[in-house]
């Protein structure tokens, strides 16, 4: 029987003829056309929720591949019942999140948020506040990849980056590191807080009201890792209140972020449009993931390069 794998999306002829070369035995497909042919399916790249035939109990489904780093969205349970194996998109947007927190921590230093408010009301006004990196506290939450090539960038810059990691394990490139249970008696001290956290169970809305009452009231809150870690009502009211200065937010609890969202209004907040892991060659750098995995996986049915802990969920 002839065995699919199934993409949401296409891909460039050069990466199609890779795989005939190192699975021969299977064809990608992009659509189903016949309902026997779920049953074909061994692999996906990526997922939709339109694929749900491919958890019945006549699945032959082995294999996901998805096209994010981050997996809250799948149905791990389902995977770890069927022991389907679940690979991630892992380090290919390390590079481009570090240069955007570092955009972000940069605007909020040199006042370029205050000068672009300024520019629409043809408003000459110097910011309030000035600083220099190398003097900020900054704390990382998340010591993963994407957070330690920030790290590692601070630190060419400068700066002392101390992580917050789920058991405080030192990592390369932090000051310090800390655990996850000690975040809110340490927040305090941190002029720029960023989290990077994937979203699990004990993520979900991690940084609520308690959390940003107890930060410095002159400090920014950065989010590049899922919207659904912040009470986005409990974040709304301490920018309201001022209860912290600024929040710099790629990522959000629902998206699109609806026209009629209050946070559009505020003056303390820069809102992108979950752009951040943005990658120029994106096809190059998941197919180097992708093919070493499926070179694996044709040999022995095992994967050698990001594979999701599907009890974790990351």
């Amino acid at each position: 029987m002839t065995k699919f794998i199934l993409s949401q999306r296409s891909f460039k002829s050069e990466y199609l003829d890779q795989m005939k070369k190192i699975a021969p035995q299977f064809q990608f497909i992009t659509e189903i056309h016949a309902k026997e042919d779920w049953e074909k399916v061994a692999v996906t790249i990526g997922w939709q929720k339109e694929w749900q035939p491919l958890l019945a109990l006549n699945s032959n489904l082995k294999w996901v591949q998805s096209i994010s780093a981050g997996v809250d969205y799948l149905p791990l349970k389902d995977f770890e019942s069927k022991n389907i194996l679940l690979t991630n998109a892992k380090g290919i947007h390390k590079e481009a999140i570090s240069e955007h927190v570092l955009t972000t921590i940069l605007m909020r230093l040199r006042g370029f948020n205050e000068a672009a408010i300024g520019q629409r009301h043809k408003k000459w006004s110097q910011a309030v506040f000035y600083g220099k990196l190398e003097e900020q506290k900054i704390l990382i939450i998340g010591t993963g990849q994407i957070g330690q090539e920030l790290a590692k960038t601070l630190k060419l810059l400068g700066n002392q980056p101390v992580g917050v990691n789920t058991t405080g394990h030192k990592v390369a490139n932090f000051e310090q590191t800390f655990a996850i249970s000690q975040l809110k008696s340490i927040v305090k001290q941190f002029d720029f807080v960023i989290n990077i956290l994937p979203l699990t169970t004990q993520t979900h809305h991690l940084y609520d009201a308690d959390f940003f009452n107890v930060m410095k009231h002159t400090a920014t809150f950065v989010n590049v890792g899922r919207g659904a870690s912040v009470d986005t009502n409990a974040l709304l009211v301490a920018l309201q209140k001022r209860s912290i200065a600024y929040a710099a937010l790629d990522v959000f609890e629902e998206e699109p972020l609806l026209q009629t969202n209050p946070l559009w209004q505020l003056d303390n907040i820069l809102i992108t449009p979950h752009i951040a892991g943005m990658v120029p060659h994106f096809q190059q750098k998941f197919m180097a993931i992708f093919l070493q995995n499926l070179t694996s996986f044709v040999s022995n049915q095992s994967v050698v390069k990001n594979q999701v802990d599907l009890k974790k969920g990351y």
